[in-house]
């Protein structure tokens, strides 16, 4: 049951991407004196998803809402000229209504309100290291960007007495946090620098693993050179089973990355090597992947095109990816990558991107996603996908994001027996602060 029910891991929320880049945050400012600051957080993002096909919901055109809405405090207050400690308690409450997603995996009768962040820190110029209930995401989110797996009620009933459900709210990915961390970092904005942390999930979709690893960086203005060891600890036997996630307890991951410009302007360059071993069987598995982009900075609209080849071997595990840059990182067609697979394992990927301005408070895109299979050729990934959408500032205090995608697998074996071509639609609306 581990290819079907897989996937849609978004470690940074597209809310606050596109608050980052337009200038606004996701924070009111109450208190900024002698050292001290309090913030009240708030992060609200409502979206509505219409399929007209579907891979394993019951509605044969399923169309649903999700929202979700993330509330509380973070704060510091200084010790010294270089010290603090810093930290945050929120709560976030998620829904989703409707016919529930078009895989099924919501049914649309799922709300939840739970604690999201607690999280206490101390840090300096070199040192910074924290503890609790926080997000945790190295490099651009290809191996590590969160837990933030979504699952609802669909899956209820298949084991007696066993639930994935964590409140709905699939595709948003509310929630992001890992349920107990500790985390250090050491080193500056710049040179060499490394975290070594420790991270237990309390999300049944991901098995609850616990993992521990280090990350070693170099930073320069040409680029960063990135190097990490992953190393799974335990699963919870029952949803490990469920999943076919027995092999994360024992697991080995080690990649090695780079990203920058290389020292030339409007270039992108991004890459990635991972192999991983199964704890269970031992088997080795690999995933990598190449991109290089150009932004055209002299023309109308400042268009960038980006090309990317990503390959992930048959019984690859994706573990914790997440949307980390912007649509198609690492969710590589919406209906692909959310509902109808593949999900980041037996699968060869070539996407063509191009992103335009037309203003400053308007971006807008187009994608294409090729998808054939590693498995000696069976067909079973084979697809296509192209989506087209636009990121727009609309006000102050909200920013609307509408896309369509049109998906076609080569064969019904690829989507459980349905190859139809799926027009799939979504909006979004994120409220910043």
């Amino acid at each position: 049951m581990n290819t079907k029910i897989k996937r849609r891991l978004s470690g940074v929320l597209l809310g606050a991407a596109i608050a980052a880049a337009s200038g606004t945050a996701s924070a009111y400012n109450l208190v900024n004196e002698d050292g001290k600051e309090l913030n009240f957080d708030l992060e609200v993002i409502a979206g509505y998803f219409s399929s007209q096909e579907t891979y394993g919901n019951s509605d044969s055109d399923p169309s649903w809402t999700e929202v979700y809405a993330k509330y509380g405090f973070s704060g510091s207050t200084a010790i010294s000229d270089d010290t603090a400690l810093y930290g945050a308690a929120n709560v976030l409450t998620s829904a989703t209504f409707g016919d529930g997603d078009a895989a099924g995996l919501t049914t649309g009768d799922e709300s939840e309100t739970e604690i999201e962040d607690l999280y206490a820190g101390f840090r300096n110029d070199m040192i910074d290291f924290s503890i609790g209930r926080q997000n945790v995401t190295i490099g651009d989110g290809f191996i590590l960007n969160g837990d933030s797996l979504n699952m609802g009620e669909g899956l209820d009933g298949i084991v007696p007495g066993f639930s994935a459900n964590r409140g709905g709210a699939y595709w948003l990915a509310a929630r992001k946090a890992f349920d107990k961390t500790a985390v250090l970092k050491v080193g500056g904005d710049s040179g060499l620098r490394s975290d070594i942390f420790w991270i237990e999930s309390d999300n049944p979709a991901q098995s609850s693993v616990e993992m521990a690893g280090i990350n070693l960086e170099h930073v320069s203005d040409t680029g960063t050179f990135g190097a990490m060891y992953l190393e799974g600890l335990d699963v919870d036997s029952t949803a490990a089973n469920f999943f076919g996630q027995q092999g994360r307890d024992g697991q080995e991951t080690l990649s090695v990355r780079y990203q920058g410009n290389a020292g030339v302007e409007n270039l992108f360059l991004s890459g990635e090597y991972v192999t991983q071993e199964n704890g269970v069987t031992g088997a080795d598995s690999d995933a990598w992947y190449a991109e290089a982009g150009w932004t055209f900075a002299d023309m109308p609209w400042s268009p960038t095109v980006n090309y990317r080849y990503t390959s992930y071997d048959n019984g690859y595990d994706p573990l914790f990816f997440g949307f980390n840059r912007g649509y198609g990182t690492w969710f590589q067609g919406e209906v692909a990558a959310n509902y109808a697979g593949p999900f980041g394992t037996d699968s060869d990927v070539h996407y063509l991107g191009v992103t335009a301005s037309p203003s400053e408070t308007l971006t807008v895109g187009a994608m294409y996603f090729d998808f054939s299979d590693t498995n000696n050729g069976a067909g079973t990934n084979d697809a296509n996908e192209i989506n087209i959408w636009a990121e727009w500032v609309a006000a102050d205090h909200l920013i609307i994001s509408p896309l369509v995608s049109f998906y076609t697998p080569d064969s019904a074996s690829s989507t459980q027996g349905n190859d139809d071509t799926n027009t799939y639609f979504q909006v979004l609306a994120i409220v910043p602060f």
